[in-house]
């Protein structure tokens, strides 16, 4: 079988699949179900991390404007990584409808996309939107512009990567700002475990579909025989260092066969899938992730409860 051949998914799958452990990108997660569970998980209780940033966003959005430093006859990009479907968002951009800008939110949902540029268009009709469909690491070219520019890096996003990767991105994220543009990058803070576990492992069983939505993809779309009740959603959460992992666990042995990769896989009982990890910042661990990057903190921003913050840090000379 030739790799070459195969389509990303299909490739990654093989890849992940074949090693030891066994491995799942994450963000392969979002197709248009994946998409709409996942709307389901931030609007669940448990998932606090919306409301707090959501918090954050309305009741101190002048102030973060305030922060990039734009008059309002500067022409600026705003930028989003991950934006999914903006509903945080579109806090800032009614604040920002004044202002001379283009919105231009990227995430590797089609779906995504499509259905945010129709809601800015309708919900906010004078702001310019401009959706861009990839992967981040992917579209790094399409943000290294010479116009004065914001990027948006929200929800915590930056947690899906470990620190080593997350500074190898942020370190390339950087060479695409011009000295004096601005980062708004939105981190978890780490808290109790009792607050924290429930957002992953909720009682309705939301998150586990939409982990458990990853392998019927791969029996759509890979043509594999996944049998969906011989897994379960597993998650650990590890309070020390700040990390919450998603897992997939076999059930019993058994044999998955994909045919649009050629590859049949053996599970053992209690074999499990890594699918995601979740990152919990403190200020040692933020900065860890920020060092020699040539972005500077210039202010933070945090929810009443102190369980999330917006941090914007600005490009260096």
């Amino acid at each position: 079988m030739n790799k070459n051949i195969l389509s990303d998914f299909g490739r990654e799958v093989l890849e992940g699949l074949s090693e030891k452990p066994k491995r799942l990108s994450s963000k392969w997660f979002y197709d248009e179900k994946g998409d709409k569970l996942f709307v389901e998980i931030m609007n669940m209780p448990e998932y606090y991390l919306t409301d707090c940033e959501f918090e954050i966003l309305k009741d101190q959005g002048q102030e973060i404007l305030e922060s990039f430093g734009f008059d309002r006859n500067q022409d600026f990009d705003l930028f989003e990584l991950g934006a999914g479907d903006g509903t945080k968002t579109l806090q800032l951009l009614i604040k920002l409808r004044k202002y001379k800008f283009t919105y231009r939110p990227i995430d590797i949902s089609k779906h995504s996309i499509q259905t945010l540029t129709e809601r800015v268009n309708k919900e906010i009709s004078e702001v310019g939107v401009e959706g861009i469909q990839g992967e981040y690491f992917n579209v790094l070219g399409a943000l290294k512009t010479n116009k004065p520019k914001v990027i948006l890096f929200m929800g915590s996003n930056i947690g899906n990567l470990l620190d080593d990767r997350a500074n190898d991105f942020l370190k390339q994220l950087s060479v695409t700002m011009n000295a004096g543009d601005k980062l708004m990058l939105g981190v978890d803070l780490k808290k109790s475990k009792s607050v924290i576990y429930p957002a992953y492992n909720d009682e309705q069983g939301i998150t586990a579909r939409f982990n458990l939505n990853l392998l019927h993809r791969i029996n759509s779309e890979l043509g594999g025989n996944f049998n969906i009740e011989e897994f379960e959603h597993a998650p650990e959460y590890n309070g020390e260092t700040g990390h919450a992992y998603s897992y997939l666990k076999s059930l019993r042995r058994q044999s998955v066969r994909i045919d649009g990769v050629d590859m049949e896989f053996n599970f053992d009982e209690g074999e499990k899938i890594f699918m995601e990890v979740s990152r919990k910042y403190d200020s040692e661990s933020l900065a860890t992730i920020t060092k020699e990057t040539g972005l500077t903190c210039v202010r933070k921003f945090y929810d009443s409860r102190g369980y999330f913050c917006d941090a914007v840090f600005e490009k260096s000379a």
